[in-house]
């Protein structure tokens, strides 16, 4: 099981991420946009210091997929959402259907 706290962390870095979502994402249109039509200085500059000044936490390359059951951080499968070992132990007492098993 992963710490309680780190769990808890991540949780509050997925609900700040959602908040500031859409306004990341204006700024980033913005930020495009201007290298089309190109911006005064000044107006470059403050969508820049907007987009700095959202909290570090709600940038999405800060999220860490984890474990539905165990909260494990590593080695985990996107498709079932689970880590290794616990897809393997799953897939052993046939809880997956569809899923071979492999012993070698």
């Amino acid at each position: 099981m992963a710490r309680k706290s780190w769990i808890q962390r991540e949780n509050k870095r997925q609900k700040l991420e959602q908040k500031y979502h859409s306004s990341r994402q204006f700024s980033k249109k913005k930020i495009k946009q201007s290298k089309a039509v190109p911006l005064s200085e000044s107006k470059l500059k403050e969508i820049y210091r907007r987009l700095q000044s959202l909290p570090r936490n709600s940038s999405p390359i800060r999220l860490h997929r984890r474990c539905f059951l165990t909260g494990r951080p590593r080695a985990n499968y996107r498709d079932f959402g689970l880590s290794g070992h616990i897809l393997r132990e799953m897939v052993f007492e046939c809880l997956l259907p569809g899923a071979t098993r492999s012993s070698w």
